[in-house]
């Protein structure tokens, strides 16, 4: 079984992840997205990103309680030791967050359906979300069950809607529906058709300077972890190196003014 689909559209990859009848992610769904969005991320005719889901009414529900239960078991006083791999892992579901978050094109996530959990995680990594108008489930449910969202949660969600609302719905494992989640910032628009929009807001990226693009992009993601001094000295240092690209130079010759108005 395969979980996961890709279709360019334009310069856009739309990456599709289904896992029927639940929709949750698994450790084998995190490998194939993984190699999915490094593909695309390696790609430079790929200019965008976008992540969707494949089943009606589900984005991603959240990831496999019964992996999760599986690995927790494997933890219990008295459990049989796990033999050590032969060869290094696989990339997993933490691999996929982490490369999601440093794609240097922009990523965006059209909600079109329950997204929880994991599948939420993965939307906070990236760059804009989309949710439709009629997804009625947003958020982080963990610690309903015990546990607490470990992909990123309690650190990204903070970022997005400040400390005060994320402790509200982490300890209290609230979800919301999509016009409180546009209300409260955790995502930027509504649509009928998420994925419409998404695209719609890709095409933007097809004729705009890559580097300029992932310049910006690695700039604004570091600029809450250190002093603004740090910050300003690196964007300088960035303008510079951007500015000496083949992509900034057609950029910019394309928006100068014709020489009778120059001259003006």
């Amino acid at each position: 079984m395969s979980y996961v689909t890709v279709e360019r559209r334009g310069g856009c990859a739309v990456i599709t992840y289904a896992n029927p009848p639940l929709g949750t992610m698994t450790a084998e769904g995190s490998r194939e997205m993984y190699a999915a969005v490094k593909a695309a991320s390696d790609d430079p005719a790929v200019r965008s990103i976008v992540l969707t889901g494949g089943l009606p009414g589900i984005f991603v529900r959240s990831y496999d309680v019964g992996e999760l239960s599986t690995a927790s078991d494997a933890t219990a006083p008295g459990a049989a030791a796990t033999p050590a791999p032969s060869a290094p892992p696989a990339p997993g579901f933490l691999e996929l967050i982490d490369l999601l978050a440093a794609a240097e094109k922009p990523v965006v996530a059209a909600i079109n359906g329950l997204c929880m959990g994991g599948g939420f995680e993965m939307s906070l990594a990236c760059d804009l979300r989309i949710a439709g108008t009629a997804v009625t489930a947003i958020g982080l449910p963990e610690t309903r069950v015990g546990i607490f969202p470990g992909g990123g949660g309690t650190q990204r969600l903070p970022r997005v809607v400040g400390e005060a609302k994320a402790l509200e719905m982490i300890l209290r494992g609230l979800v919301v529906n999509a016009a409180e989640a546009l209300r409260i910032g955790l995502v930027h628009e509504l649509a009928a058709d998420p994925l419409a929009r998404a695209l719609e807001i890709a095409g933007e990226w097809d004729s705009r300077g890559a580097d300029g693009i992932a310049y910006a992009k690695r700039l604004i993601r570091a600029a809450l972890d250190r002093p603004l001094a740090q910050g300003l000295a690196d964007e300088r240092a960035s303008f510079a190196a951007v500015m000496m690209t083949d992509s900034a130079r057609a950029g910019l010759k394309a928006a100068r003014p014709p020489a009778e108005i120059r001259n003006a």
